[in-house]
């Protein structure tokens, strides 16, 4: 029998979902979204993840067009992005990055948020593609706003985040406009021992 309360009915209905409305998210739930990123763990508290919380729609589309003139408009990856970019159209998009090979701290931040969009009635998708957008950085700790700088130092200048800095995961958030099945799963993954 599985004990329901708030927090483990919100990680029992959370899903991915890929369709948004274009309702923006509210300063509180943007605030909320941001506390729950702060109160993430991190291994020995170094807390060594920077968030981006973009909710610009115009920056959010042309980076989709710097990201498919990375990886290609007519790969696998997002093909139909005319009307399902790397964001999903989600109203806000989260960018993790961090310094070192911080993958699990990164994971447990966006644990943190796509939960607690969930607990206020959004949506999320977690979304790693968009990592070629800022892959083709230097190493370079500068900023770099020129004209002819790469697309990710140019992006990573606009957010701040310096160019040796990884990208981690991205999580767009919003109100679905989808209610997809709930996808199996391997139940023999996860096992008690006693």
């Amino acid at each position: 029998m599985i004990i329901h309360n708030p927090t483990t009915d919100v990680i029992l209905r959370r899903q991915t979902v890929r369709e948004y409305l274009p309702e923006p998210l509210s300063e509180s739930q943007l605030q909320t979204l941001r506390q729950a990123a702060l109160q993430a763990p991190s291994g020995r508290n170094a807390q060594p993840i920077h968030a981006r919380i973009c909710t610009n729609p115009a920056m959010l589309a042309q980076m989709q067009v710097d990201f498919k003139n990375i990886v290609g408009w007519d790969t696998p990856v997002h093909t139909k992005s005319d009307v399902n970019p790397f964001y999903h159209n989600a109203p806000a998009f989260v960018f993790l990055f961090a310094e070192d090979a911080s993958q699990l701290d990164a994971g447990l931040m966006c644990e943190n948020i796509v939960l607690a969009a969930e607990s206020m009635g959004l949506s999320s998708v977690i979304v790693g593609s968009v990592a070629a957008l800022f892959k083709d950085a230097t190493g370079s700790a500068a900023f770099n706003l020129a004209e002819d700088a790469s697309p990710g130092l140019r992006w990573r200048s606009y957010l701040q985040i310096p160019s040796h800095f990884r990208f981690m995961i991205g999580v767009g958030i919003g109100y679905g406009n989808e209610q997809p099945p709930p996808k199996p799963r391997r139940k023999d993954q996860i096992q008690v021992i006693l």
